[in-house]
């Protein structure tokens, strides 16, 4: 078995000392996290209360009030990392928070279902802007010995927002109304505004970033993605086998196809094809595919099963759910610690067991008839997967990229999990359809879980077998000379 072993470091390397300041922009950007990660929880429990502010809206329609977010910040995370690693990453994140406040508040002020699409649109350009250059701030402001334990803090922000997100969006939705898990963002994004320019320190990606890049590909591979979901959701309506369907899936393949050989030919593609040599990238983003399938295809759709087939209340489903991701937030920080001494496969494999025994508990266990006790169990399996596995991911696959290419190269894997998700939520939608009774419904979620059961018995597999002990990519030519951004 490959995936045991850990970096190589010696205690005084892990126990290097960290100024000051690298702890404030953790807290900075961590916040800035909590904020993104927050949407997606809280977004899952008001889609009932949307799809009854909107009785036109139809299934597939609601599928992309999640979609249009995934797939926005898909299609930007990759030239956002590399405006951060050229142009400054202190520069692009607070523009990122900016734009995302703006696409909070056209949200929460939405009249029709095409608003809030289109608002959750402009929210997922501002959080493509956020991610990478968050991320490659807090990196640069820690010792590279010390870079598990950032990343940690940093995923456990998105864990206390997951954990935070039923509980508080089942008080925000009763007593506001769901326009108000949009509003929230607010006063967090004003409090990073307010605290981010005195605190974070500028930082560029060095020669690394001043080359001639090509930045139309990633956006096309990511439209290429949205085709096919497309497809997907609109495929039962239009007939599997119709010119439409057939239409949106070629277009989707041409699209990814062209994406594939504009990366291959271009001497600097944005998407850097020369990670998949490092075998640690290539495995993660692997593990990531899978973990994506298996969460969010449970996790999004998971309050309206319990709001529409046991009929409990949101503050019921939200104080119901909020034990599991609470655990998702306790358990990063001590599972980056373990991690910078004995590598991330052994966490991630013993997350992915986690995944699977909760999994198996709710197929099980959960009837049509409910079952708190039952429910909580297998909700506690799955935060401690959650747990174990979110930063994990990003530390394995980050573990061996060049300091220069962080930015980048998170927001490829960033990019690779979003549309992951979005494709994940579709594909959930599809499957569970608009079943009649709750026998019916049921099954259909039957049918999701057993495809995230798959996938965690998936993850455990990759990391046992295939993560490596130690990865190099090999050296990256110098750059001659900083020039404009090809087309």
């Amino acid at each position: 078995m490959k995936g045991g072993s850990g970096p190589d470091r010696t205690r005084t390397q892990i126990t290097e000392p960290v100024p000051r300041s690298s702890w404030f922009t953790l807290v900075t950007v961590s916040a800035a996290v909590f904020m993104v990660a927050m949407e997606l929880t809280v977004i899952a429990l008001a889609l009932p209360e949307i799809r009854r502010a909107f009785p036109e809206v139809t299934e597939s329609a609601l599928s992309w009030v999640v979609s249009a977010y995934s797939l926005g910040v898909g299609a930007l995370l990759l030239v956002a990392g590399w405006l951060a690693d050229r142009h400054g990453r202190r520069r692009v994140f607070l523009i990122g928070v900016i734009t995302f406040t703006l696409g909070s508040l056209a949200a929460g002020m939405s009249t029709s279902p095409a608003m809030l699409i289109t608002a959750r649109v402009v929210q997922s350009i501002g959080g493509s802007m956020q991610f990478p250059a968050g991320l490659a701030l807090a990196l640069t402001a820690f010792p590279r010995s010390r870079h598990q334990f950032a990343i940690g803090v940093w995923g456990a922000m998105g864990g206390l927002a997951a954990a935070l997100g039923p509980s508080l969006g089942a008080l925000l939705i009763s007593g506001f109304g769901w326009r108000s898990v949009f509003l929230v963002n607010v006063p967090v994004a004003v409090a990073v505004l307010v605290v981010g320019p005195r605190i974070l320190i500028e930082s560029t990606g060095g020669d690394l970033a001043d080359r001639r890049v090509e930045i139309v590909s990633v956006p096309l591979a990511s439209l290429g993605v949205g085709s096919v979901i497309l497809g997907i959701v609109q495929g039962q309506s239009w007939g599997w086998g119709s010119t439409s369907t057939s239409a949106a899936f070629g277009a989707g393949a041409v699209m990814l196809a062209v994406f594939v050989a504009r990366s291959l030919r271009h001497p600097e593609p944005l998407f850097d094809l020369r990670l998949f040599r490092l075998r640690s990238w290539t495995v993660g983003i692997l593990g990531t595919l899978l973990f994506s399938a298996a969460y969010f295809s449970l996790a999004v759709l998971l309050p309206s099963f319990v709001q529409e087939t046991w009929r409990w209340s949101v503050i019921e489903t939200g104080l119901a759910i909020a034990p599991g991701p609470f655990l998702s937030f306790l358990i990063p920080p001590y599972a980056g610690r373990l991690a910078d001494r004995i590598g991330n496969a052994p966490i991630l494999m013993v997350g992915a067991g986690f995944g699977v025994a909760g999994m198996a508990w709710f197929l099980v266990t959960l009837t049509v008839e409910p079952r708190l006790d039952h429910f909580l169990i297998g909700n506690l399996l799955i935060g401690v997967a959650a747990g174990l596995c979110f930063a994990q991911l990003v530390g394995a696959t980050l573990r061996d990229v060049p300091a220069g290419m962080y930015a980048r190269a998170g927001a490829g894997r960033t990019t690779i999990f979003q549309l992951t998700l979005a494709m994940a939520v579709a594909l959930a939608f599809t499957m569970i359809g608009e079943p009649e009774g709750s026998g019916a419904m049921l099954a259909a979620y039957r049918r999701v879980w057993v495809v995230s059961l798959v996938c965690f018995v998936g993850l455990f597999a990759v990391f046992a077998f295939m993560y490596p002990r130690r990865d190099r990519l090999p050296a990256v030519p110098a750059a001659t000379r900083p020039t404009e951004v090809s087309l």
